[in-house]
């Protein structure tokens, strides 16, 4: 009696139907007059693979499965076919030089099950990341907490094989982007390394990770960034982008050494953050009104002051915003660019290059501006050259790094401004700080009493406008639920103060004043301060007193 191998019968027909398969593709070769490949003895080269994604691949039935330079060679199965030829015909729209060889379907099967392997992200150029393809949209898509993005580099974190290093970091960047952090801090310790994001002002835990595997993400990040691998002992800076759904998001970087090794900040510049409307930041209404007025003037210097990451850049663009016609010419020098705004010629300082707040000032007084922006006062060249400019019909917006807008007046004075023509330079000195919002799902009303009642009303007894008058009774307290992390915040708001310069503050700005004897002759304007616009912002529910004690110091002045 006879018995049959079932499995080495069927092995066997497998066998004779690829010889078969490859067979006629050679035939067909012949016919169309280009080269056969069997890729099955061939090394597919992932990076060329990824330049067109996987769907688009077998759509078109190919796979560019090597690439020197700009040089593909394209694995098609036959290069009659209408979706090969339009596929083709882009790449070389793009400067690719294109190479085709005919193969068989299991050949480009066999490239295609190599999709799996690629990173998500593609580099395209220096310092770009390109994770527009559609695996990493879907994290941006289903990713929706800290919890999400935890399990989602665990899973990679299991995986044996070096590509996941890339997938890592695109998903660490991905989830940021997801959940709206501003930063992404990863700090290596003695025996682990921790990843935290920065969430609406404030550092959360993500996961903690293995030193060998941060050692790889090290230098990925550094290679992207355009920065030195050997070079461990120095600071170093550096940035790239990433490109999702046609819009460029800028990332700095940031290499800091340390105890354990050397530690990285990635601060996102998210174009979606900082392009908000005017009316959207928080101003109460009369500021809003007075703003208004005074950034539509032709002529003076519109100061923001504040501390680094106060939202000062977020409120100088929605003044360039609100008040951009095709009649006038805005130029910006900024450091950097963080949202590109359409008709306004925007300029990166350089120091490298000798591009400086100072020079690129200078330089944009001779391209005949109605309108500069100087993202910082900073030396007393530049503050001179600022106040002069306001001086001489040019409307002037830019920042100082005071606690307070009495503190603008002998800062710039300090930086050697003359104080008799400060006052007629400068319109309004604004303040401001951010305060997280709460989370609309899950805060809680409770009421007022003790400590925190006097407190309170004795900031409200201090408002001088009755419109801003209110009854304290409750308040609102962050409770936490999963819309927002568990934080009990969602978002941020700004709190701010202002200060005119009226008959008043010019008397007094020419004596050499202190912030105090400023905020004296500013108190009959009614301007709110910060104390008062962040109590109202908590009776209203906008956010929670212990939030707002976080950011500035509330005491009662005996």
């Amino acid at each position: 009696m006879v018995q049959f191998d079932d499995d080495k019968q069927k092995k066997k027909v497998k066998e004779l139907y690829k010889k078969e398969e490859e067979e006629l593709a050679q035939e067909l070769s012949e016919k169309y007059g280009i080269g056969y490949l069997d890729l099955s003895a061939i090394s597919i080269n992932t990076d060329a693979l990824g330049i067109i994604p996987e769907e688009k691949a077998r759509e078109a039935k190919m796979a560019i499965f090597n690439m020197v330079g700009k040089k593909l060679q394209i694995a098609v199965l036959t290069p009659a076919n209408e979706k090969t030829v339009e596929t083709i015909s882009e790449l070389k729209a793009r400067a690719y030089e294109c190479t085709s060889f005919l193969v068989s379907t299991a050949s480009l099967e066999k490239a295609w099950s190599r999709y799996k392997d690629i990173s998500f992200a593609y580099e395209t150029k220096a310092g770009a990341l390109d994770i527009s393809n559609e695996e990493i949209a879907s994290i941006l898509k289903n990713v929706k907490t800290i919890e999400d993005v935890k399990k989602l580099i665990e899973d990679v974190l299991v995986q044996k094989k070096g590509y996941r290093i890339s997938k890592i970091l695109e998903i660490i960047v991905a989830g940021a982007l997801a959940t709206s952090a501003s930063d992404i801090h990863l700090e290596p310790e003695e025996g682990y390394v921790r990843l935290r994001y920065r969430l609406d002002g404030v550092l959360l835990d993500i996961l903690t990770f293995d030193r060998d595997t941060y050692s790889l993400l090290l230098s990925r990040v550094k290679l992207l960034s355009g920065l030195k691998l050997n070079i461990k002992a120095n600071a170093q800076d550096g940035r790239f982008s990433v490109h999702i759904d046609a819009q460029n998001i800028e990332i700095r970087t940031s290499i800091l050494p340390g105890a354990y090794s050397e530690s990285i900040v990635l601060r996102i510049l998210n174009p979606k953050t900082i392009n908000v409307p005017m009316e959207e930041l928080g101003i109460s209404p009369k500021l809003l009104k007075l703003l208004e007025h005074e950034i539509s003037k032709p002529n003076g210097m519109i100061l923001t002051t504040g501390p680094t990451g106060s939202g000062k850049t977020t409120t100088l663009y929605s003044f360039l915003k609100k008040i951009h016609t095709p009649e006038i010419k805005i130029i910006t020098i900024e450091d950097p660019i963080e949202y590109h705004l359409p008709g306004i010629v925007q300029t990166q300082t350089d120091a490298e290059k000798g591009y400086t707040f100072l020079t690129g000032l200078r330089s944009a007084l001779r391209q005949d501006p109605d309108v500069i922006m100087v993202g910082e006062i900073r030396d007393s060249e530049t503050a001179e050259i600022a106040i002069n400019s306001a001086l001489t019909g040019h409307l002037v917006f830019s920042t100082l790094h005071t606690n307070d807008a009495a503190g603008s007046f002998p800062r710039l004075i300090d930086l050697g401004v003359n104080p008799k023509i400060l006052t007629s330079a400068i319109n309004i000195a604004l303040a401001q700080r951010l305060v997280r919002t709460l989370c609309q799902n899950c805060k809680k009303e409770i009421p007022l009493t003790g400590e925190t009642e006097k407190l309170i009303k004795y900031i409200l007894s201090t408002i001088v406008l009755p419109e801003y008058k209110m009854e304290a009774k409750t308040i609102w307290e962050a409770v936490g639920c999963e819309k927002c992390n568990g934080t009990g915040y969602k978002g941020r708001v700004g709190i701010y103060e202002a200060i005119l310069t009226d008959q008043a503050i010019e008397k007094v700005v020419e004596e050499n004043p202190s912030e105090r004897e400023i905020r004296a002759a500013a108190a009959p304007q009614g301007l709110l301060t910060l104390e008062q616009d962040g109590v109202l912002k908590v009776l209203q529910g906008v956010t929670s007193l212990d939030e707002l004690q976080r950011v500035i110091e509330i005491k009662m002045v005996s």
